[in-house]
């Protein structure tokens, strides 16, 4: 490798276009804690757990990782797994549907692995009641045969740490949640964080841009750095392909191009602000009504585009259905008909 390499670009050199996303989301990823940027609190927290097993000699606790996506619960189990010295394993909720494969996953485990596994509320009921025995006492019971004959067969397994994460920690059940030694709350990144995680990865991409353009991407990053860092990306191809370089001017043309404006809202956002405010006359209106106005799933828009909608006070959830604030009006620049305000005070 020559002091010209771009780290990054050696790892997409090697893969197949069909995986240049995950192998730009893989390289920018942090290693270690130190490398972790935000999230002070949870990397303390888990700074000690970690050092405190060391000095033991022992598996470090179970640890459960609760936040909204992209704040980075994947990369701090993977960092875990490194600072601990320890392999680590990946799964995930919906690839555990019975109880046989989470019995096959944990009997394969060797002594000390980290067993991830993502959107852990969503594994089989089943499932969830075999992992209380096997975090608590690092065995299962295997069930043999069917109706009076069964017999229950225990099986020991070897110490793990499991480290799961959740986008909806409410629908974990109370003994699960109560078996993991700690819990990490991820909370959403300021500015000034994000602005640091676009510095990081801007190092890597090999992409020169001032100070001014980060804090630009910044604040239309959601607070997530994982949409930080989606961004920065298409500033570069823009930058590449139109030339230039990567300044404000190429920040906000590469983020008008892709329909991201000055506060983070994308099309569908801003579709069903529209719906709302034009349609409806500013709610209520259903979550149904709503979905088939913008031709969406009313999963996507509970799930996707209304967390930041209401996070940001641009849309509340009443009994009746969705209703836009004052700031939706305000943002998209409507007035209500027959009124000559922006917003009704009703």
């Amino acid at each position: 490798m020559s002091d010209q390499d771009d780290p990054v670009d050696l790892v997409i050199k090697s893969t197949p276009e069909s995986e240049t996303e995950l192998a730009f989301e893989g390289a920018l990823r942090p290693r270690s804690l130190a490398e972790f940027v935000g999230q002070s609190k949870v990397r303390g927290q888990l700074q000690l757990l970690l050092d405190a097993a060391a000095l033991q000699s022992r598996t470090p606790d179970h640890i459960l990782l609760a936040g909204p996506p992209g704040l980075g619960k994947t990369t701090l189990a993977m960092i875990v797994a490194h600072e601990s010295g320890r392999p680590l394993r990946m799964s995930s909720g919906p690839a555990i549907q019975h109880a046989g494969d989470l019995a096959a996953l944990l009997s394969s485990l060797v002594p000390g692995e980290v067993l991830f596994i993502d959107e852990i509320h969503r594994m089989a009921r089943s499932a969830e009641e075999m992992l209380y025995l096997a975090m608590e006492d690092f065995r299962i019971d295997i069930m043999v045969g069917k109706g009076a004959g069964a017999t229950s067969i225990p099986l020991d397994l070897a110490p793990f740490t499991l480290v799961g994460a959740t986008t909806r920690s409410g629908l974990l059940p109370n003994p699960l949640r109560d078996r993991f030694g700690f819990t990490a709350n991820l909370e959403f990144y300021d500015d000034a964080e994000l602005e640091e995680v676009l510095a990081r990865a801007a190092r890597l991409l090999g992409l020169d841009i001032a100070a001014d353009a980060r804090l630009e991407i910044a604040s239309r990053s959601r607070g997530t750095p994982r949409i930080a860092n989606r961004l920065l990306r298409r500033v570069r191809d823009f930058a590449i392909v139109r030339g230039g370089g990567a300044g404000m001017a190429a920040v906000n043309a590469a983020l008008e191009l892709y329909d991201v404006d000055p506060i983070g809202l994308d099309r569908l956002d801003r579709a069903v602000l529209e719906m709302v405010v034009t349609r409806f006359d500013g709610g209520p209106v259903g979550l149904n009504t709503l979905a088939v106005s913008v031709g969406e799933e009313p999963e996507t828009i509970e799930s996707v585009v209304e967390p930041f909608l209401v996070r940001i006070g641009m849309l509340t959830r009443t009994p009746r259905g969705r209703v836009a604030t004052r700031r939706a009006w305000e943002h998209l620049g409507i007035r209500r008909s027959g009124s000559g305000a922006l917003f009704d005070d009703v």
